[in-house]
């Protein structure tokens, strides 16, 4: 590999060693586990603000870290004979070729659609030859983890029904179903029980979820996105009301609401 990334292995390899660093030297597999989530959402986070801002910095560092962890498992994996990075690059590199046909082989494919369906069809013949047991599944959805964030397991969980043809055929059908599941919502409120609210909160949230896949959007970088601009234009109410020598909980709430509507002028 590159003299950058070999550099990176062998940094690892010293604080792993015997008189490297106490705490690197008693990590393991499942120890690691929470800090490359941890890291992995921070690189979403970094890939909004490149999107918005331009500014690739922070993504570059998010993505160092995230590097790190595949080379902290890696490193663990090869003192104990597991597999080694380089065994990681490999396979990776062959899963792209052999996702991609149409252009490591003759295939012709069209659509990125055609790309996904492709690839399923690929992963069921790969596990024919290897001779692996499928699991008995009562459901093809037995698939989608239930570890997910809530938003990207229902993408996935309607985005497998749908290729069954479980599905709306278009989006003014969610648009309707979006208008029903309000009105219960609406309904569930007036009535005052909190579990019928949560219920019909959740299956708001659920056609939202259809609404967004629908429309081609991602739901959990939709949500990402209106986060970063709640805490922006929040922000400015807060610098607002400290040039003032007051707090957000000093002012009115129709006071809260101009400077609001100030800051989504200004953004």
């Amino acid at each position: 590999m590159s003299e950058k990334f070999d550099k990176l292995v062998g940094v690892m390899e010293r604080l792993r060693a015997p008189g490297g660093c106490p705490w690197d030297r008693e990590q393991t597999y499942g120890s690691l586990a929470r800090y490359l989530l941890e890291e992995t959402y921070e690189t979403f986070d970094a890939i909004q603000e490149a999107e918005a801002t331009g500014d690739t910095n922070e993504l570059v560092e998010e993505l160092g870290d995230v590097l790190l962890q595949v080379v902290f498992h890696s490193t663990i994996a090869k003192e104990r004979g597991d597999f080694t990075i380089d065994d990681v690059a490999e396979r990776v590199a062959e899963k792209l070729i052999l996702r991609h046909p149409h252009v490591f082989e003759d295939k012709t494919l069209h659509t990125a659609d055609d790309v996904l369906n492709n690839w399923d069809e690929l992963k069921k013949e790969a596990r024919k030859r290897s001779g692996k047991e499928e699991k008995a599944k009562d459901s093809i959805l037995d698939d989608v983890t239930v570890h997910f964030p809530a938003l990207i397991e229902g993408l996935k969980l309607t985005s497998k029904a749908a290729k069954v043809g479980f599905d709306w055929e278009n989006a003014d059908q969610v648009l309707d179903k979006l208008d029903e599941e309000l009105a219960e919502l609406h309904s569930a409120v007036e009535k005052g029980g909190s579990e019928d609210v949560e219920e019909e909160i959740g299956d708001l949230l659920f056609v939202l979820v259809n609404l967004a896949r629908k429309l081609d959007v991602e739901p959990e970088t939709a949500l990402k996105k209106t986060n970063r601009k709640f805490r922006k234009r929040f922000a400015y109410i807060e610098k607002e009301l400290r040039q003032g020598g007051r707090k957000p909980e000093e002012s009115s709430l129709e006071e809260l609401d101009e400077l609001w509507n100030k800051a989504k002028s200004a953004s």
